[in-house]
């Protein structure tokens, strides 16, 4: 016998202390807020308001709002000849599948934004009172989306169905104490006005997943350059714990090996690359520009000591990739290396010898890899990037 299919759903109606943005009550919002300065970062949001293209997709549809809102570009192709973020972008961090099957974090959802050009700060309602969320939501409401902000909150403590929820915040009427949420997940419920108050509760209950809070974050486009070469992805079965592990036998594979043998410490930490649940994939790059930058820093990356010494050694990560890495470590992970060996890995304790393309490359993975590492860990990086 055939299962019977499961029942189709079309929205769901607004529980009643939420008032629907294109009600009357509504509309009323929209104009008192618009003419208390309130709606300015509405209308960047609207231009790429977007819904969600999966039901897990929450977090990725707002990044992807709030990045082309903010102007940040993807420098990858998108479709045909045209550079745009969609969820299929988003996929540094961690696999698109993995957040398929069990969404995103606020931690998570700021590490995808840091890796795709944008810097993100990190609140939650632990650590900041109802009064900070509300000066934070005036200011980037009255803003053209200077910064972007972004609100991870409990659907159950509004009276809707579902749990976590990730979406913009595109106004706020003070007289009423109104938030304008622009709901990615349009196919269930609109865009819609809700009490402040009652939305910074809603950030309190905490995500089974991190024993945390949820919160807010603000986003705006980063002056860090973005990456020309590799993406940091976390992949595997163990997650972010197993990559914060790896990262932990690295550092021990560098205290383990003797002090004055560069050659015997290089050796232990390539040897655990096959075993560092870390992907480093080449980034597509759309621009010409972007391409001709890639090879240059290609070019300057291969002209170091430290390429040179990885490369002789053999390793079964592709040599600029685990050069790349061993300049993205942070420099007191070699406090174990003898005067010596020392002398002979200046480039690696001393940064200001390498290019400065170089130094910029290593600092982005380096940005990733904290992030990442603070995933592992269950700790907040609210300023990793």
């Amino acid at each position: 016998m055939t299962a019977a299919p499961s029942p189709s759903l079309y929205r769901r109606p607004l529980p009643a202390q939420l008032v629907a943005f294109a009600s009357p009550a509504g509309r009323a919002l929209f104009d008192a807020a618009r003419a208390a300065g309130g709606m300015e970062s509405f209308f960047p949001l609207i231009e790429q308001f977007h819904t969600q293209a999966d039901p897990a997709f929450c977090g990725l549809g707002t990044l992807v709002v709030a990045l082309n809102a903010l102007g940040v570009d993807p420098g990858r192709l998108w479709k045909g000849p045209w550079r745009w973020f969609s969820e299929d972008l988003l996929d540094c961090c961690t696999p698109l599948e993995r957040v398929r099957a069990q969404g995103i974090s606020l931690d998570e959802f700021a590490c995808l934004a840091r890796c795709n050009g944008a810097s993100a700060e990190v609140f939650r309602p632990d650590a900041t009172d109802l009064a900070g969320f509300r000066a934070t939501l005036r200011a980037a409401t009255g803003s053209a989306v200077d910064p972007a902000l972004v609100v991870s909150y409990d659907r159950g403590a509004l009276g809707q169905t579902g749990t976590g929820h990730f979406s913009p915040i595109g106004g706020y009427e003070p007289a009423s104490d109104h938030v304008l949420v622009l709901d990615v997940a349009r196919f269930k419920y609109p865009p819609h006005w809700i009490p402040l108050p009652a939305l910074y509760s809603a950030t309190q209950p905490h995500d089974p997943v991190t024993g945390r809070p949820r919160g807010w974050v603000t986003l705006r486009r980063s002056p860090r350059p973005a990456s020309l070469l590799f993406t940091a992805r976390c992949v595997g079965e163990g997650g972010y714990e197993a990559f914060t592990a790896a990262l932990e036998r690295l550092r021990a594979a560098i205290a383990g090996a003797p002090r004055h043998d560069l050659k015997a410490m290089l050796l232990a930490v390539l040897g655990v690359l096959p075993r560092l649940p870390l992907a480093l994939e080449r980034r597509p790059l759309a621009l010409a520009e972007h391409a001709q930058a890639s090879e240059a820093l290609l070019s300057a990356l291969r002209d170091t000591q430290v390429f040179a010494r990885v490369e002789a050694l053999g390793p079964a990560w592709p040599a600029e990739a685990a050069a790349l890495l061993l300049l993205a470590l942070p420099v007191e992970q070699w406090s174990p290396l003898g005067a010596a060996a020392r002398g002979e890995w200046l480039e690696v304790l001393d940064p200001a010898r390498l290019p400065q393309v170089v130094r910029d490359e290593a600092e982005h993975l380096r940005r990733q890899l904290a992030d990442l590492g603070a995933l592992g860990r269950g700790e907040a990086c609210e300023r990793c990037g």
